[in-house]
């Protein structure tokens, strides 16, 4: 498993506009004023035309900062947006792979995500086509209610201990319950609710990220350099 794959901080905010309690770009904006480096948009709702035009608007507030900015869905659009992408556990990694190609000389690798919610599921993950493994429901969460029984620290574990690529937990995620999601094993943690619905996106963001220093296996807490918002 190779951790260097996920973006630092390991923090991957997914988005949901119909949760935002503030315009979506203003929630991105101040996720990554406060330190996040990673932002996939899911708006699956949305047509293709009105996802290009989303990710247009997000995408040079995310490499301003030398970020990273994924698609979940079609990874033909992905690619004629220049952005990663993440699919589900029914997706084809080696098309989507070969869609947005492997990354040589001048031109950056655009990662490849997956979904599992089993080790079976990431045991099927090839290192060569997938950059790393989204896992989930690690706990109960109010995004997807009733989307499945959750992991439990045990479950993203064993999850880990199967996958080749490194594994993201993603459901319930807040800074209470990162150090148990870290200490099974995961890369990495992403959050929708958690943020988008936060009247402060920006201090929910640094608390999760002070989780991660904070409690990371063998990590070093660093200062973050925190970007204020232009006016």
């Amino acid at each position: 498993m190779n951790e260097k794959r996920l973006p630092h901080p390991p923090l991957l905010l997914v988005t949901d506009r119909r949760q935002a309690a503030r315009p979506l770009a203003e929630v991105v904006a101040a996720a990554l004023a406060a330190g996040c480096r990673w932002v996939s948009l899911r708006e699956k709702d949305l047509g293709e035309a009105e996802q290009a035009a989303l990710i247009a608007e997000l995408r040079p507030r995310v490499e301003q900062v030398q970020g990273v900015l994924s698609l979940h869905g079609d990874p033909a659009l992905a690619a004629r947006c220049g952005v990663g992408v993440h699919l589900p556990a029914t997706g084809e990694p080696r098309v989507a792979r070969d869609i947005l190609g492997a990354g040589q000389g001048e031109a950056p690798r655009l990662p490849v995500g997956v979904s599992v919610h089993s080790p079976a599921e990431a045991a099927r993950l090839d290192p060569r086509l997938v950059d790393y493994a989204i896992a989930g429901p690690a706990f109960a969460t109010a995004s997807k209610p009733g989307y499945g029984p959750a992991l439990g620290p045990a479950g993203v574990s064993a999850i880990v201990r199967a996958s080749a690529v490194p594994v993201v937990a993603i459901g319930g995620v807040t800074a209470e319950t990162i150090p148990s999601l870290l200490a099974a094993g995961a890369a990495g943690v992403a959050v929708m609710g958690g943020v988008m619905r936060a009247n402060n996106p920006a201090a929910e963001v640094r608390r999760l990220l002070d989780a991660i220093e904070t409690h990371r296996p063998g990590g070093e807490r660093k200062e973050r350099a925190v970007l204020l918002p232009s006016r």
